[in-house]
């Protein structure tokens, strides 16, 4: 696999392994810490070195699993994890940036991963009640600990990413990128392109919509948090089969698979980008690990010939992100 920069420092694989789904949001009975853990070993073998998992994930549980698949593999890859949201007493998920949690947090992560170090560390999201000066502060002592290797911040404004890059470099920046998610082209991505910050971009097949394989919700099970998506309600499903039609037939035209049609797409808006799909198992991995098959499809007719840039008409996106 071809290799890109994330920030200053860190050279990974262009396609990073997102583990979410493996411990958490989507339905248990898709759930298989073995066949998850062949998945993390098969993706590094293929060049995905970026691992990226979060503390909120079960909680703790994906964590857990990411630590035991990576044993003995440490040296390969670059490891990614998250903190800053927490499941609160009623279960919710909730912003904590307090910077005591934030340090009792990372203890936590680094004992759970069997590591003693993090590559990149992320606060998940910016806390309302505290500054982000202050979340972003306790994250800098940690790379001078040693306890981080660099640090980033997730679904975050320019002026937050100003105020932390004046305390501390932002290595990273990690938000949803994808044909139907395209909001931080216009500031986000180009604030990271001109201060040398890498962009992980979660969610790059919009949640397994732009594979073409939901046409309708009651093909989600009901454990499965997308119920709960504007973007997965019938009527925004029925709105947005379009561009998910767009996709798969560009991805016929070149004898490619929709999901690696998606993923080329969010390569080709920079070479600091790297996305990280969330696949269920090995062969969804294989369907959408070669994104090079795709470099340059033809015009249809629904889109521009510029293919990789933002569509001549924009997509439907029936519904907001969350």
């Amino acid at each position: 696999m071809r290799t890109r920069k994330l920030g200053s420092s860190a050279e990974v694989g262009a396609i990073g392994l997102g583990c979410m789904g493996m411990s958490f949001a989507y339905s248990r009975s898709r759930r298989d810490d073995a066949e998850s853990a062949r998945v993390i070993n098969r993706a590094i073998d293929l060049g995905a070195t970026l691992i990226d998992t979060a503390d909120v994930y079960g909680p703790h549980t994906n964590e857990e699993l990411v630590g035991r698949a990576i044993r003995g593999r440490r040296e390969e890859l670059v490891l990614s994890s998250k903190c800053g949201l927490i499941v609160d007493r009623a279960g919710e998920i909730v912003p904590d940036g307090r910077p005591e949690q934030l340090r009792a947090a990372a203890e936590g992560s680094l004992r759970r991963l069997g590591v003693d170090r993090i590559d990149l560390y992320q606060l998940h999201r910016v806390d309302p009640r505290v500054p982000v000066e202050e979340s972003w502060g306790v994250l800098a002592e940690l790379v001078a600990e040693g306890k981080v290797g660099a640090i980033g911040l997730s679904e975050v404004t320019v002026a937050e990413l100003d105020a932390a890059h004046r305390i501390h470099p932002v290595a990273t920046v990690q938000s949803e990128l994808s044909l139907w998610s395209q909001e931080q082209l216009d500031d986000v991505v180009p604030w990271c392109r001109g201060h040398g910050a890498g962009f992980i971009a979660y969610s790059p097949l919009g949640r397994a919509f732009l594979t073409g394989t939901i046409t309708a919700a009651r093909q989600l099970e009901r454990d499965d948090w997308r119920l709960g998506n504007p973007r997965f309600q019938p009527d925004a499903i029925e709105a947005n089969q379009k561009l998910a039609d767009s996709v798969g037939d560009i991805a016929a035209a070149y004898g490619a698979t929709a999901s690696q049609v998606a993923l080329a797409w969010v390569l080709a808006q920079g070479d600091q980008v790297v996305p990280i799909p969330a696949p269920n198992g090995w062969p969804t991995w294989r369907r959408t690990s070669a994104p090079s098959t795709c470099n340059s499809p033809p015009r249809t007719s629904t889109g521009s010939a510029d293919w990789a840039g933002r569509p001549s008409a924009p997509a439907t996106e029936l519904g907001t992100r969350y």
